[in-house]
């Protein structure tokens, strides 16, 4: 279990969505520190955060990141990009870009800065997927997050010995810019950053924030045709 109460975390794409709303949820429990990224630091709103430029896919903005945050005892990585890429008519270069961001992204951070959890005494880190890492309805986005639930899977093995705990959260529709353009039931940032954190602080191997993410999981043992309708046609 990992407190977060004093703690000092660091969160990708803190600015807006579910990174702001984990943000403001992380000051509410009593956080100590709260590393706040965007492209454009000016963008990051809350009063107490420290704001901190990244490019995720870019090994040298990861890197003075790491270096300008050398207290931090929780990760979160929780920047992603959605391009919308269809393995079949969309440019190769949309398909590289979604693994650059949703997949390598982390990878990047998580080499950065487990060195610096495990001097600071351990901790924790937080992998922010999709309910479409289990459903292939989302094209190279579905096979990105596919990649980064077994890359969160892995990590959580590699880093037990080392004293850092693992959690990956999963969710479905999120009121949030990205689902913008979605008519369907969505989940508000703020409940999945509650959810997010109580998982982190119970030291949930996994959050499952709604019931279409729980439906989801609990048919993947079964045959292909239960989540996909249109091959039991």
């Amino acid at each position: 279990m990992t407190a977060l109460k004093g703690a000092h975390v660091f969160v990708t794409g803190g600015s807006r969505g579910i990174g702001k709303a984990l943000v403001e949820e992380l000051y509410v429990r009593g956080a100590g520190k709260v590393y706040a990224t965007a492209r454009d630091p000016r963008t990051v709103t809350h009063p107490d955060a420290v704001p901190v430029a990244l490019e995720v896919t870019d090994p040298a903005s990861v890197a003075a990141a790491a270096a300008q945050a050398e207290d931090v005892t929780v990760l979160i990585n929780n920047a992603g990009a959605s391009v919308g890429a269809s393995f079949l008519d969309s440019p190769v270069d949309d398909v590289r870009r979604e693994f650059e961001t949703n997949f390598y992204g982390p990878l990047l951070l998580t080499r950065a800065f487990v060195p610096v959890i495990e001097r600071n005494g351990g901790g924790h880190l937080l992998n922010v997927h999709s309910v479409l890492s289990w459903l292939a309805l989302g094209g190279s986005y579905s096979a990105s997050k596919a990649a980064l639930w077994s890359q969160t899977n892995s990590l959580r093995l590699e880093l037990r010995p080392r004293g850092i705990a693992v959690t990956g959260l999963h969710v479905g529709y999120v009121d949030t810019d990205l689902a913008a353009g979605v008519d369907a039931p969505k989940s508000s940032p703020r409940d999945v950053a509650a959810l997010a954190l109580d998982g982190v602080e119970s030291g949930a191997y996994e959050v499952l924030a709604d019931d279409i993410t729980r439906h989801v999981k609990a048919g993947l043992a079964g045959d292909p045709a239960g989540l996909y309708a249109e091959l039991a046609q």
